[in-house]
């Protein structure tokens, strides 16, 4: 694998790497972290910006379902297409838990969970697991986001999956109480993380924090602001993805 950083943007050879985000926004937001300009590239049911260093964009859509049909769909027409990726990375803005993961910071994720996946019973929320059922839970590489962190100033924590966003203080204090390491909540990170393991391939979840978790305040809001940062943060990723050995990741 080669990689070379020019003027704090990210640039590669031999390596392709897929970025799933939720919706074009957050995939342009990641683009702008490049410098060759983008080209269309169309898939059954899936559409990639495919930019000039080799890395392949796609909007996913919104929710854990879409988000691992889609990224399935782009893992699967590399691996046909003789060229499988050596990770995806799932990335976009995410609600922050207060006071760790503040508006405007980034989280990495060190474990991604489906929050919500599982039954309500008398007793409370049991996880899919303990139904028998699957998994709730994925890791990305130690070694990738220790690196991540110390190169983007992203602090490593989990990162929740919901179908259903959080809308308010008592159900924050619940998902906390039952994720105390949880740094910050989105809706797709764990169906692209089911889609990269269904394909042997290894995950990375980044996420820019543009509002708190619990009560839905629009007004609020600094989803400009998480963009930005998100473009800022794929600027920094170069010199982690050079030195990341893509055979060793588990």
């Amino acid at each position: 694998m080669v990689l070379q950083a020019q003027e704090g943007r990210l640039t590669t050879s031999g390596v392709r790497i897929l970025v799933a985000t939720a919706v074009p926004a957050e995939r342009d937001a990641v683009a702008g972290a490049f410098t060759g300009g983008t080209t269309e590239v169309r898939l059954p049911a899936a559409t990639l910006l495919r930019t000039a260093e080799g890395y392949d964009l796609l909007a996913a859509g919104v929710g854990p379902a879409l988000a691992a049909a889609g990224t399935a769909t782009a893992l699967t027409a590399a691996a046909l297409d003789g060229r499988p990726y050596a990770l995806v990375v799932s990335a976009g803005i995410a609600g922050g838990f207060r006071p760790a993961a503040p508006v405007g910071s980034l989280v990495v994720a060190d474990e991604i969970i489906a929050a919500d996946l599982g039954a309500e019973t008398a007793d409370g929320f049991v996880p899919v697991t303990e139904l028998g059922f699957g998994t709730v839970s994925h890791r990305p590489p130690d070694p990738l986001v220790r690196a991540t962190a110390e190169a983007t100033g992203a602090r490593p924590g989990a990162v929740l999956t919901v179908s259903t966003v959080t809308g308010s203080a008592a159900r924050a204090a619940e998902l906390h109480a039952r994720h105390p390491h949880a740094l910050a909540e989105a809706m797709e990170g764990f169906g692209v993380a089911e889609a990269a393991a269904a394909h042997g391939v290894p995950v990375l979840e980044i996420r820019a924090v543009s509002n708190p978790v619990g009560p839905r305040d629009r007004a609020a809001w600094r989803i400009a602001d998480a963009l930005a940062a998100l473009t800022e943060a794929f600027g920094k990723l170069a010199p982690v993805l050079e030195s990341w050995n893509p055979h060793d990741h588990r």
